[in-house]
């Protein structure tokens, strides 16, 4: 398997490289682009040194028979297709394809069963919406659900590097840093991830809801969604309330959460046991806890449910996508 990364050096590309190596991804030649400031540097991959290579050379002279593009929605816009005319398999992580019709968005668990030969370009969902549809899922199957509430507390991870360096920065005293987000974010919190629209919703928020009825295969679903950012290194954290067509029995619901695959429960209150973005860092599972009936409305529950985003809600998808494809084919 030949196999490139597109923005390699980059917060998820790197996380790509960990993934790769600790689920022994079947490579024989592995090529790493990155941007051109980055050229020449080098990666370490299963003890070797791999060499960043330009995006073009990865196109025309090596060829790769899947690239993961972890590099922003432009450089996917502007090179996937290139690669998908190659003959390249493109597993994208930006935002750039996931609600072209043509365009399958994936989370292997739920329906990696879409994929067909002919699907050269396959969009990986926002980080968000994987751990979100993961719990969403399994439940829509038993209870039809009607309506999501969801509020977000996302890590500074999920901006990139200069948000990092913002947050650290700042929690050393040095408020004249440079800054990614508008205001300080140590001892902070901004009800604002990715750009506002007119109507007063973020990307991130409508990235949330679009994505999700596109995964679970129903527009009548109502979502709405506020996302905020929180000074957490690692790890988006989500508030969930969900109400259901069909009668719901909390112990059955637990039970099918427990019995799904990537999936942690973590909810035991008096002894406050309960998930968090601190004890997710460098795993793949999605942890949930809090779960209890909503009074206020009939069938209807929150819950709790963090996840380290770098890795189910990126690089971690993105490579169980193509684990899919080569055991497919």
């Amino acid at each position: 398997m030949k196999l490139g990364i597109v923005g390699a050096t980059g917060m998820v590309g790197r996380v790509m490289l960990k993934v790769l190596e600790s689920r022994n991804f079947p490579i024989t030649n592995l090529y790493l682009s990155a941007s051109k400031k980055s050229l020449g540097k080098r990666l370490f991959f299963r003890g070797k040194s791999y060499e960043l290579i330009d995006i073009e050379d990865l196109l025309y002279n090596k060829k790769p028979n899947i690239v993961l593009f972890s590099a922003g929605s432009s450089v996917s816009k502007s090179w996937a297709r290139k690669f998908e005319d190659l003959g390249s398999i493109v597993i994208d992580n930006s935002s750039a394809w996931r609600m072209h019709d043509h365009v399958k968005l994936i989370v292997p668990e739920i329906n990696a069963q879409l994929l067909e030969k002919d699907d050269k370009i396959i969009a990986n969902p926002n980080c968000s919406t994987i751990q979100l549809v993961m719990v969403l899922f399994p439940l829509h199957i038993q209870y039809h659900i009607k309506r999501v509430i969801i509020s977000t507390y996302q890590s500074v991870t999920g901006t990139g590097k200069r948000a990092v360096d913002q947050l650290k920065e700042e929690s050393i005293g040095n408020f004249s840093c440079k800054k990614i987000y508008p205001y300080p974010i140590y001892n902070n919190v901004l009800p604002h991830c990715d750009s506002f629209l007119e109507d007063g919703y973020t990307l991130e928020e409508m990235k949330l809801m679009k994505e999700t009825k596109k995964i679970l295969n129903n527009q009548n679903i109502s979502i709405t969604a506020t996302s905020a950012r929180v000074p957490v290194i690692g790890g988006h954290s989500e508030s969930v309330n969900i109400s259901f067509t069909k009668d719901i029995n909390i112990d059955k619901i637990r039970e099918i959460l427990l019995n799904i695959k990537g999936l942690i429960i973590q909810d035991i209150p008096n002894k406050n046991i309960y998930p968090m973005p601190l004890n997710s860092h460098g795993k793949d599972d999605i942890f949930v806890g809090r779960i209890r009936r909503d009074y206020s409305f009939p069938n209807s529950i929150n819950l709790w449910i963090v996840s380290d985003n770098l890795r189910k809600g990126a690089a971690t998808n993105a490579v169980q996508i193509a684990e899919y494809l080569i055991k497919k084919n």
